[in-house]
Order: structure tokens, then sequence, then C-alpha cells
């Protein structure tokens, strides 16, 4: 099958439960801003020189993947569920328990992959902001925006790791 399908040449595109929307509208808005954030996690995974960090955020892009499904689906079943969250948080406790109290404003960009995962942290609350948008007009997982906002206090806490020196 071609990736040239010309299905969307009127302005429309099928959701993941088979729906056709506009290419505009607030769902495809929010998971095409959480398809960002992938792809900033995958240039800071792409420039990481930690092991740890980087299998991390290769789990944090695949999770990305059903967060999208949930966000370009419109159903009841879900895969961002209580047990991503309690992982998620639990990651943020680990990561937060290795670095110093901050005393000023944190710079990024003493290191590629620190820069690419502020702009990743950046990039998720502007996904945070479209998905509260969509929520108010649509009913989607709940999940998601919790699992959002703990994202960008991840990517957060990781870049602050990548720039330890």
């Amino acid at each position: 099958m071609s990736i040239c399908t010309k299905t969307g040449d009127k302005g429309t595109t099928s959701l993941y439960t088979g729906q056709r929307v506009a290419k505009n509208s607030l769902r495809v808005k929010a998971y095409g801003t959480v398809d960002e954030v992938t792809s900033a996690l995958g240039l800071a995974r792409a420039f990481s020189e930690k092991e740890e960090i980087k299998a991390l955020l290769l789990q944090l892009e695949q999770t990305n993947l059903k967060l999208m499904a949930d966000l370009a689906s419109i159903t009841d079943k879900y895969y961002i569920t209580q047990d991503v969250i309690d992982d998620i948080e639990a990651k943020i406790a680990e990561f937060e328990g290795k670095l110093p109290p901050i005393k000023a404003f944190i710079m990024p960009g003493a290191t590629k992959a620190g820069a690419f995962l502020d702009l990743a942290r950046t990039t998720v609350r502007r996904a945070e902001r479209e998905v509260l948008t969509l929520a108010a007009e649509e009913e989607i997982n709940p999940n998601v925006k919790i699992y959002l906002n703990r994202l960008s206090d991840l990517a957060f806490l990781l870049m602050r790791t990548e720039e330890e020196l």
C-alpha cells in the first residue's frame, strides 16, 4: 500500500478508530503536537551519551504512540492507564532523588541532548494546552492530561541530568 493514498486531499484524515475528521480539528492538533514531542525525544535520545536516559527516552517514545492512539480514538478503551502514570511518577522520583535542589534558573543548552529535552518539555506543555482545549469540547481519556503534566516534569529532570557536568 502506498503512503500516497490521496484520501486527505480534501483536508480530512482518519482517526485510529476510523472516523474522518478535519486535519485541523482539535483532536488532530492534540495528537499532532504529541507527535512533535516524540520527535524531540528521539533527537534527545540520538544525542544522549547516558544509556539509562537513552533507554528511558525510547520507552517514552513508545508510550507516546499509545498516547496518540488514545487521542486519535473515539472510544472508551484506553492505553494510558493509571499504571502508566504510576510508572512515570516512579521515574520522576528516581531522577529527582539524584539531583541537587534548584537554586537558580536553568538555561538549557550545555549539551545537545539537554537542549532537545528542553524542547520536548516545552512542546509537551503545548500538547497539554491542546489536550485541555480538546477535553473542553470532546470526551477524552482523563489520564492523558495527567500523563502529559508528568511527562513535562520528567523531561525537565532528564534535561538537568543530561546537563550535569
